[in-house]
């Protein structure tokens, strides 16, 4: 597969789904198996996974160290990340290595710890992010959190 099959092919493939595994560090994901689903996941030659998803939520993360590594290490596409579901983890802020993922396009981030709305801004560089979820982190309780009205996500520079 080129790799232009694969931009146009990995959105509909299930994702790499390490969700309720209780996971601490990202470095384990490496000896992790992903959970399985109703439609198999589809591998490189070299054995790593086609999808441009990467679900990560419900385990007990505290940061991204190594992240991008460990992406190299278990996609064939890194790059192409789509989404990733980081929700219900323990982050107290939003990693940089994040924006580094500039086809990202979906980030669940809710039922974490991070504490300033100012860390938003970081994704301000993502052209592609059209679904952010913070909701259930403690940053909900600072003004401005949810302007009435508001719905679009900041501004970028063309």
């Amino acid at each position: 597969m080129n790799k232009r099959d694969y931009m146009n092919t990995s959105v509909q493939e299930p994702p790499l789904d390490y969700s309720f595994r209780s996971i601490h560090i990202i470095q384990d994901l490496v000896n992790e198996e992903p959970r399985t689903g109703l439609r198999p996941l589809k591998r490189s030659k070299s054995g790593k996974s086609l999808t441009q998803s990467l679900w990560l939520n419900n385990n007990v993360l505290n940061d991204l160290r190594d992240f991008n590594q460990v992406a190299s290490q278990l996609l064939e596409h890194p790059e192409n990340l789509a989404w990733i579901d980081l929700s219900f983890n323990d982050l107290t802020s939003i990693d940089p290595v994040l924006t580094t993922f500039f086809n990202l396009s979906v980030l669940y981030l809710h039922g974490n710890s991070i504490q300033h709305l100012g860390e938003v801004n970081k994704l301000a560089v993502l052209p592609r992010l059209r679904s952010l979820t913070l909701h259930g982190n403690p940053m909900e309780e600072e003004k401005g959190y949810r302007v009435p009205g508001s719905v679009e996500m900041p501004h970028r520079p063309p």
